[in-house]
């Protein structure tokens, strides 16, 4: 995470566990630290998938109900908006296989002016690890499109 309007940069390094949910989508969920400015804090997100109105499809909801965005990975790229009060998130998701995918939303506003990417890799079958979640600081690398 980069805070575009004083250079300060973040990172959070956890698991992100996806589970069943009773109303017939899933629950992901964060758990894990989040460093700003090097002091360390634990932190964690919920948010509920609930399914969309075609395969591939999902209305994204926040823990408590509250409409997030809408989610299309059948192309395997997606764009999206949030409306946040006064600030807009846009985000973009991109699944480059079964195991990888990222987010990355640019969050602007009279209250916010920052860059958000988030890594995601699934941990492998036989191992007790869940898929893991990372915020990289700005400007770091990520896994690039494997496509040309």
């Amino acid at each position: 995470m980069r805070d575009l309007a004083n250079g300060a940069e973040g990172e959070f390094s956890g698991t992100t566990v996806f589970s069943p949910s009773d109303d017939g989508g899933l629950l992901h969920r964060e758990i894990g630290t989040f460093v700003w400015q090097g002091v360390p804090r634990p932190a964690e997100r919920t948010l509920r998938f609930l399914p969309g109105p075609t395969p591939g499809t999902a209305d994204v909801r926040f823990a408590d109900g509250r409409p997030f965005h809408d989610l299309d990975l059948t192309a395997g790229r997606w764009r999206t908006t949030h409306s946040c009060v006064a600030d807009l998130y846009r985000g973009e998701f991109a699944v480059y296989d079964e195991d990888r995918w990222r987010t990355t939303w640019r969050v602007g506003g009279p209250a916010k002016d920052q860059f958000l990417v988030t890594e995601y890799t699934r941990a492998p079958a036989s191992g007790p690890a869940p898929p893991t979640a990372r915020r990289p600081a700005a400007g770091s690398s990520g896994p690039r499109d494997p496509r040309p």
